[in-house]
């Protein structure tokens, strides 16, 4: 008999709780995983097409990514469904396709990513994000506020639980909409992007309640400002269409989902950052098997106070597609965004927001709050010039005051035009 969705929700969070206590070593994670990835491979050698002729070994996995997944779809599921039923099914409303559920990334900083779970899949990653976020979740009733873009069956299927109490907010329809909805709603939690999460922090709505980052990167300068008015650190969740990849402790560190997904590192050439490749360990009907990401990612060697053995991170610094790119006299120079944020913040204490783009022509243009005195427009100009100058690339930076809010996409304050 097949197991009920519900179940397979319980199930997954007993388990996650479990792992998180037994999972106590670099090592036992290590074994932990290779056991999980020779089931995987052995699934995906005999039930998904594109992998029939690859193997044996995990190892022998080919490395991918979104284009080929996605111009090849109906090759990575087990059903066979192909991109264009997904597309069809969730432009007229359904969430369904020949029994499994479909979903899509919101598309706002790129190219939509597309789907395939089973029932029971959608409420293992339930059950284990609810264990990640809040294991007490069983012993106390939580109120959980949402304000994330496209609220896909994924978060709806929370709200079946009975000691998860879930209200959703529409970031579409602008956070003054619903603001005054969120207050009576008395939320002990809310999940919600960085820049939403800043909003209501400085208008005062958020005192006492426990804050999950999530849907793009979360800056040191929106988390000092979203602690302070909080009183509590800001935990972030790590998510993207391929999986949930990461989530924060109560110490505020962020630490990889290394129970569900294995991770191999791309090294940057000339930076410390790195670029994951991801093995979700759990899905079987559209397996995520050795998938590079676009992410860049800064990994730290300190031990975290909560002992997690999971592997922490310092920061997610963005995507490759916006990593500067100028022609020197030597080559291509390539400039990462942790250097590009760091010499405009450093720049002058005052500054606490920013963006920074480089143009289709190469140029770069620093904005800043238009309230700001001239003084610091200049700083944060002859800064970034100087620091790109030391770096080998000649090129103009302007100054430009205002920065227009927008919620209707994710927030990049490191951008490159195009990408």
């Amino acid at each position: 008999m097949a197991m009920l969705p519900e179940i397979s929700a319980m199930t997954a969070y007993a388990r996650t709780v479990a792992l998180a206590a037994r999972l106590s070593s670099r090592e036992q994670i290590r074994r932990h995983q290779d056991r999980q990835c020779i089931r995987l491979t052995q699934h995906a050698l005999k039930t998904i097409p594109f992998y029939r002729k690859a193997g044996p070994r995990f190892e022998d996995f080919p490395i991918i990514d979104k284009a080929l997944q996605q111009s090849r779809f109906e090759e990575f599921n087990q059903p066979g469904i192909s991109l264009d039923e997904v597309i069809k099914a969730i432009e007229a409303g359904r969430d369904q396709v020949r029994g499994h559920f479909v979903g899509q990334s919101t598309g706002t900083s790129g190219n939509r990513g597309r789907f395939v779970i089973s029932a029971a899949e959608r409420f293992v990653w339930l059950g284990t994000i609810v264990a990640k976020t809040m294991p007490d979740a069983l012993m106390r009733r939580r109120r959980v506020a949402l304000a994330l873009p496209g609220f896909s069956t994924l978060y709806r299927s929370a709200g079946r639980g009975s000691h998860i109490q879930l209200a959703f907010f529409d970031l579409a329809l602008g956070i003054q909409k619903w603001r005054d909805d969120l207050v009576h709603f008395r939320a002990d939690a809310i999940v919600a992007p960085p820049k939403v999460l800043r909003v209501l922090a400085e208008q005062g709505v958020l005192a006492g309640v426990e804050p999950f980052s999530g849907a793009e990167v979360l800056d040191p300068l929106d988390r000092v400002v979203i602690e302070h008015a909080t009183g509590r650190k800001v935990r972030e969740i790590y998510m993207a269409t391929e999986g949930l990849f990461g989530v924060g402790c109560r110490h505020g560190t962020l630490h990889l989902a290394e129970d569900v997904v294995r991770f191999e590192w791309e090294a940057l050439p000339g930076s410390s950052l790195v670029v994951p490749i991801v093995t979700d360990m759990v899905r079987r009907v559209q397996p995520m098997i050795r998938h590079r990401m676009n992410d860049l990612v800064e990994l730290s060697d300190r031990s975290c106070p909560c002992g997690s053995a999971f592997q922490a991170v310092t920061r997610i610094h963005g995507r490759v597609d916006d990593l500067f790119k100028f022609d020197g006299p030597q080559g291509p120079i390539i400039v990462t965004p942790d250097i590009l944020r760091n010499a405009v913040v450093d720049a002058d204490p005052r500054i606490d927001d920013f963006r920074i783009r480089q143009r289709r022509d190469g140029h770069v243009v620093v904005s800043l709050d238009a309230a700001l005195p001239d003084e610091v427009h200049d700083k944060a100009r002859l800064s970034l010039e100087k620091v790109l100058r030391r770096l080998g690339a000649e090129v103009l930076v302007e100054a430009a005051r205002g920065m227009t809010p927008r919620f209707d996409r994710k927030l990049r304050r490191v951008e490159r035009e195009g990408s």
